[in-house]
């Protein structure tokens, strides 16, 4: 991920800082009644910013308590332990941590299992960034730098007992500009697709740990919050039967397909709804017990609702679960309550100071369902699903506690939170063993005094590999990490699987 890549942009709110001197303490000193109160209007501002978003501006005494309280040494230590917690067996309880019963007793305080798995299934959200391919001076750009053989292996995945079976291309009918990066060349490898995600499936070591065969999906999102507004339409459409409708752009993106494309003749939806259905059937007829998880970051947490919607209409026997990171609202309440009815269970992570959860409708949501006597039932507004478990960066000591929307909604900072939370009445986690400085991969959260620099995730030389001239060049792919779209299509002669038809109205 070069530092180049639309993850990096920067939203910077500014508050006009003056500076005191002394009288007499050189030239430009400036006088305490001129300097201060420009100063404290600004302040004022900004807190009066921060009031509406419930965010936190840190103070310059605060930030000094803040970091004098930081013990450096035993974060220094911290970096001679493991970076993972110990994987235990769950399989008698797999159903309370697939939320069964809503993960009733198991949020707060956080159970250690719970929260294991939770980070598990965040890693694969975030993978689908580390993997993806922002170099808009790529030929390949918006594909996955590797083929799925390799990915976890290239990633440092291999511990997490899963093995990807299938990629997810997508496209949009709508125009998107910003979703994602286009590359500067004329010839692509598609101009019309972007890798969105994978589906992964359990092996038999994991399997045996977590009590079934679990298959998973995660799908990828935008990458930086500025772009939602550009984003999302805004606009309601039907979805399935009845009065559930969901927002414009995420089923854009979920249900659109072109026969002319190379990636797309098939929708994400039919895609991932054929591999799952590839999966069930196969380790059904061995006779195993089969779950779907969900999973995914931002945008990829709208997908995900979506893509559970699907899989519960046409699958109403599978246990379906989806861990969203950062997801927006979707649908309207009858969308809501048709995925309560289908037996979808959600557990949405939010941060307390990111706005993107409380995208679209910030006026037009749930909220308004207590005047449902005066304004009837309302089919046009905006409702979150799930159960909610909520974070505060102000419970992190490594975190910088200044305006960063920005590092407020990274996946990293989100998955750095739930590994040391353990109640809402309790301090961060001491024993944490998630390495802090993945923090820092995309944003710049991180208290300086941990040394970690900003924005650090990228590839070496920003790509650049020297050749056998000493010439610094922009490297071939590996034959078989270039995509291919006859290696991502049915295979011919294979069955094409009809499923409910939830996007033609």
């Amino acid at each position: 991920m070069a530092t180049t890549s639309p993850i990096h942009l920067q939203l910077n709110l500014t508050t006009a800082r003056a500076r005191h001197r002394q009288p007499g303490s050189g030239v430009g000193a400036f006088r305490k009644d001129v300097a201060i109160a420009p100063y404290n209007k600004a302040i004022k501002i900004a807190e009066s910013l921060s009031n509406m978003l419930n965010l936190h501006i840190e103070t310059a005494m605060q930030r000094n308590l803040a970091r004098s309280e930081m013990n450096v040494s035993s974060i220094e230590g911290k970096n001679n332990t493991p970076s993972m917690s110990p994987k235990e067996d769950v399989s008698g309880e797999w159903r309370e941590f697939h939320g069964c019963r809503d993960w009733h007793g198991l949020l707060d305080p956080l159970h250690p299992c719970l929260r294991r798995e939770i980070v598990k299934y965040g890693e694969f959200a975030q993978a689908t960034y580390d993997a993806f391919d922002f170099d808009s001076f790529s030929e390949y750009c918006g594909s996955c730098r590797f083929n799925r053989s390799k990915l976890f292996q290239k990633l440092e995945l291999n511990h997490s007992g899963y093995n990807v079976t299938k990629y997810v291309y997508a496209m949009s009918h709508i125009d998107l500009p910003q979703w994602l990066e286009k590359s500067r060349f004329v010839d692509t490898w598609s101009k019309d697709s972007n890798w969105m995600g994978f589906v992964a499936v359990s092996d038999d070591r994991e399997s045996r740990r977590i009590g079934r065969r679990d298959i998973v999906v995660a799908w990828r999102g935008t990458v930086a919050p500025s772009e939602w507004y550009d984003n999302m339409q805004r606009k309601l459409e039907p979805i399935g039967e009845g009065e559930s409708k969901v927002e414009h752009g995420f089923l854009s993106l979920y249900a659109s397909k072109n026969g002319t494309t190379r990636y797309n003749k098939s929708s994400a939806s039919e895609q991932v709804m054929r591999e799952i259905k590839r999966l069930i059937d196969y380790y059904h007829g061995i006779g195993e017990e089969v779950s779907l998880t969900i999973t995914g970051h931002s945008l990829g947490g709208a997908l995900a609702l979506l893509n559970a919607y699907e899989a519960a209409r046409n699958f109403p026997e599978l246990p379906i679960s989806v861990i969203s990171f950062a997801a927006p609202r979707v649908g309207n309440i009858a969308f809501r309550d048709e995925l309560y009815q289908l037996g979808v269970k959600t557990l949405r992570i939010t941060i307390k100071q990111d706005i993107v959860p409380r995208m679209p409708g910030i006026v037009l949501n749930e909220s308004l369902q207590r005047f449902d006597d005066i304004t009837g039932p309302l089919e046009w507004i905006y409702t979150h699903v799930g159960v909610e478990l909520k974070l505060d960066v102000s419970s992190s000591p490594y975190l910088k506690k200044g305006l960063n929307l920005v590092g407020f909604h990274m996946l990293e900072t989100y998955l750095h939170l739930v590994d040391g939370f353990h109640s809402s009445d309790s301090g961060f986690r001491t024993d944490a063993r998630r390495d802090v400085a993945l923090v820092n991969k995309a944003c710049d959260m991180l208290v300086d005094e941990l040394r970690i620099p900003h924005s650090w995730y990228q590839m070496a030389n920003k790509g650049l590999e020297r050749n056998r001239h000493g010439r610094w060049v922009k490297p071939t792919r590996d034959p078989e990490d270039i995509p291919s779209a006859a290696v991502e299509s049915p295979i011919e002669g294979e069955e094409c699987y009809v499923f409910d038809s939830l996007f033609e109205n």
